[in-house]
């Protein structure tokens, strides 16, 4: 929390607007609301704002939580949101984007209209196997944005047409981070891998026939690879995959910066 920050809270409690209790656990960064706990911190320990996983969530439950992220100047990310939950949600952040394939919803700050809109913290290439794979890529694909990165997807590249991968290698190459989604066997991270100077981050996916044991032949083909720059995230777990690229674009473009200014000096 800033020296700002605690000075509005200060204001507030001397004016009697909020209790002791209320701006004891306010500068500690944690908003009681009951049902949840918000870190208002994560931002200053972690690079970006915490996300709300909407799956068990009640609408009602939400919008306290998004609201209070929202009035400490966070842009809002929840996952596995339901389409009901985002009909209900919608009614009260007009200003929200429901991504109904990769299950989220992303609230921008209205005083600025979102941090993809005005920042770019890095640049992030997203790539499918196929297009049964899109669901997760979407929740890395939106995940990423969130995070400011600037964002391209590829989708239906898989090793079966290894040409299709090689028509779209100028996408890839100057990435700060890939997204590799796969199902089935899992072979696609391997061969991005020995195309790119980055960290390839492997999703597996739970597509495939019986033998794929819902995604696990996926997730130890991709823990096998031999190319030295795939790391792997769960299975399915789109978001991770954002989140994780999300920070290596922000680190990367930071370092451009820093190395530019200090190229002009």
């Amino acid at each position: 929390m800033t020296q700002q920050d605690l000075s509005k809270l200060a204001k507030l409690l001397l004016s009697g607007e909020i209790s002791l209790e209320q701006f004891l656990h306010r500068s500690g960064g944690i908003a009681p609301l009951g049902e949840a706990q918000v870190d208002l911190d994560r931002t200053r320990r972690c690079g970006f704002p915490e996300v709300v996983f909407a799956e068990g969530k009640t609408v009602e439950v939400m919008e306290k939580i998004f609201r209070s992220l929202l009035d400490h100047g966070a842009d809002v990310l929840a996952t596995r949101m339901s389409a009901e939950q985002a009909v209900g949600l919608k009614e009260k952040f007009p200003a929200a984007r429901y991504n109904p394939v990769g299950r989220t919803f992303r609230i921008p700050r209205l005083d600025h209209g979102g941090v993809s809109e005005t920042a770019n913290a890095g640049r992030v290439t997203i790539v499918t196997a196929g297009t049964g794979d899109l669901p997760v890529a979407e929740e890395a694909r939106e995940t990423a944005i969130w995070t400011g990165a600037s964002v391209r997807l590829i989708s239906d590249v898989g090793v079966a047409g290894p040409h299709r991968l090689a028509a779209n290698l100028s996408e890839l190459l100057d990435a700060d981070a890939v997204v590799v989604v796969a199902g089935m066997e899992g072979a696609l991270p391997s061969v991005v891998g020995g195309y790119v100077a980055c960290p390839v981050i492997a999703v597996p996916t739970s597509v495939g026939y019986g033998a794929s044991f819902g995604g696990v032949a996926a997730l130890l083909g991709m823990l096998n690879s031999c190319a030295a720059n795939v790391a792997v995230v769960n299975i399915d777990a789109g978001f991770k995959a954002g989140y994780v690229a999300g920070l290596i674009a922000k680190n990367a473009a930071m370092a451009r910066i820093m190395f530019d200014e200090k190229n002009k000096t």
